[in-house]
């Protein structure tokens, strides 16, 4: 019989080997890659947004490269409709109309990632079912229900342009266990790099350089499950997570200021129940990485603001700040709940 903690260590190396692959090829983003990694263990979908260029996409080619399975990938436009995810018509080489599937159907079961590239610039019915698809994993077509158990969703979109764009509903935004910015590398030398050394210049050669299938997407389920079950919270830390929680909803019970703000109005909406177990997911993944069975607070205090700032719905008068405001609120948060 294979012992566990041996199964999840050997993962544990392979998470590892899958972060300094793509850090490898994507410089200057280690957070980023970071928190790709964990999503995966933690078998939750994401949400990155940043600049033109930074590169989102590439960052997101290497990793589904290094999970094995079957990636895809679609265009968000503002002529996209729900249809052309399921399938696609047009006239074969007989003349004669034909239907193929589409991007999510035509792998089935073999579907690891599903890349959707600007779905700020998709319609609301593409969010739509983009929101089943992320939450039951399956798709109804032709008659059918379709089923991806592996599935991952990775969403992109760019914070310049905002001309034929629709805002993401907050039921969908609340599917993705994390939300985050892909940001210009800050170090000088990674910039010369990036900009004089030509081995960053061809996207397709540097992906195609990293090893494929590290780890073996069929299996990313079950080793999810042993994750969260191996990982345990004692009654400190789930009255501490619990009071984060809380903070989110109402600030103003933990004494928490921003200036020229009213915190008693403020939030609009906090972390759900679904957000809440969200962050245990994360959590526990990141004390696995770290090599722990137990979780220690500083698990809860790293995923914090991936997971959760995207959670937050302030009252209208502040949403328009909202970039501003919630990164300051969560810090205060952070700040004032008492760790144990």
């Amino acid at each position: 019989m294979v012992d566990n903690d041996s199964v999840l260590a050997d993962w544990c190396a392979r998470a590892a080997n899958i972060e300094d692959q793509i850090n490898g090829i994507v410089l200057g983003q280690q957070s980023a890659v970071h928190w790709l990694t964990v999503a995966a263990f933690a078998r939750g979908h994401l949400l990155l947004e940043g600049d033109v260029g930074v590169g989102k996409t590439t960052l997101l080619r290497a990793f589904g490269r290094t999970i094995g399975g079957t990636v895809e990938r679609i265009e968000g436009t503002v002529d996209l409709m729900p249809s052309d995810l399921i399938y696609h018509t047009y006239i074969n080489r007989d003349g004669k109309p034909q239907v193929d599937p589409g991007p999510l159907l035509k792998n089935g079961e073999q579907l690891s990632m599903f890349f959707f590239n600007e779905i700020n610039r998709a319609r609301p019915q593409v969010h739509s079912l983009m929101l089943r698809v992320m939450a039951e994993k399956t798709v109804g077509a032709f008659n059918t229900e379709y089923h991806f158990p592996h599935l991952q969703v990775m969403a992109d979109r760019n914070r310049v342009e905002r001309d034929e764009t629709y805002e993401i509903p907050a039921a969908a935004r609340d599917r993705f266990l994390m939300e985050f910015n892909i940001d210009m590398p800050a170090d000088r030398e990674h910039q010369r790099e990036l900009m004089f050394n030509t081995r960053y210049h061809d996207v397709d050669a540097l992906i195609n350089s990293i090893p494929e299938g590290i780890i073996a997407f069929q299996a990313l389920n079950d080793i999810a499950a042993k994750i969260q079950s191996s990982v345990q919270a004692s009654p400190t830390m789930q009255d501490y997570a619990l009071s984060l929680a809380e903070a989110t909803r109402a600030p103003h019970r933990y004494g928490i200021t921003l200036d020229g703000i009213d915190t008693d109005n403020l939030v609009q909406a906090g972390m759900s129940p679904r957000g809440m177990s969200m962050l245990m997911r994360a959590a526990r993944v990141q004390a696995w990485m770290s090599g722990r069975h137990s979780l220690l607070p500083e698990d809860l205090r790293s995923v914090f603001m991936p997971c959760v700032a995207h959670r937050i719905f302030l009252t209208p008068v502040y949403e328009l700040r909202r970039a501003l405001l919630v990164p300051q609120l969560i810090q205060q948060i952070l700040n004032r709940v008492a760790a144990p």
